[in-house]
């Protein structure tokens, strides 16, 4: 419970309000340069092919690699209009890749930069990078294979 509005100022993590706020201008960018749309005909035509399932995977992916090297707020406020596009590129309900963009980007465990409890567990575990990397990146290719086979049974195509 807070007991004044001072207090809840206090909580709030401004460097990621920052940063999300500095992030969606670069996918208004993004979009009104028309470089989403270029990514989104690239991924369409390289992955729609084989159907919708190998697109979301190909989204899913691409958004959890993106996410170890950049913020995953970041990552998601980028690649949402590309997923939205690729969807809708190939005549399918969006809702299913907007959630693989949501979900790879939350579920990033190789990286400690990806998400903030990442980062704080570093220097009171002593982990190294490569402890994340050991470590996360087989759980993050396993969650990955399993989120692309259950994402569309949760949200169909």
């Amino acid at each position: 419970c807070f007991r004044n509005v001072e207090a809840a100022y206090k909580t709030i993590n401004w460097e990621s309000i920052v940063l999300i706020a500095a992030m969606l201008p670069m996918s208004l960018a993004l979009e009104k340069t028309g470089a989403s749309e270029y990514i989104s005909n690239t991924l369409v035509s390289g992955l729609g092919s084989y159907g919708p399932l190998a697109l979301m995977a190909g989204i899913y992916f691409t958004t959890s690699l993106m996410t170890m090297f950049i913020s995953n707020t970041a990552t998601a406020v980028l690649l949402a209009p590309i997923a939205l596009q690729s969807a809708l590129q190939i005549g399918v309900s969006p809702l299913p890749f907007l959630f693989a963009v949501t979900v790879g980007a939350s579920m990033c465990f190789a990286s400690p930069f990806s998400t903030p409890p990442n980062a704080l567990v570093m220097p009171a575990g002593q982990y190294t990078f490569m402890d994340y990397v050991k470590v996360g990146l087989p759980l993050q290719i396993i969650m990955g294979i399993v989120m692309i086979f259950v994402l569309p049974l949760l949200f169909p195509f």
